[in-house]
């Protein structure tokens, strides 16, 4: 396993606002920030829609990959 994500600051490789989705699939997510559940987090707290439902998660950033923003969807 890579823990990397473990060393220095959790958004070292995302700002708020970049898109991005899980590495395994799923939607286009915009990141939102590091997870603020219970104090420091090596997590990333992530948006998405699911139809009209605004859905947010944590996700370990080593599951994340940038995607690029298609308008024509």
């Amino acid at each position: 396993m890579n823990f990397t994500y473990l060393k220095g600051n959790v958004m070292d490789n995302f700002k708020t606002g970049d898109l991005v989705s899980l590495k395994s699939g799923g939607p286009k997510m915009t990141v939102f920030g590091p997870s603020s559940n219970l104090g420091p987090s090596n997590r990333v707290r992530c948006q998405w829609f699911a139809g009209k439902k605004l859905e947010h998660g944590d996700f370990m950033p080593d599951s994340l990959m940038p995607v690029k923003n298609d308008d024509s969807e």
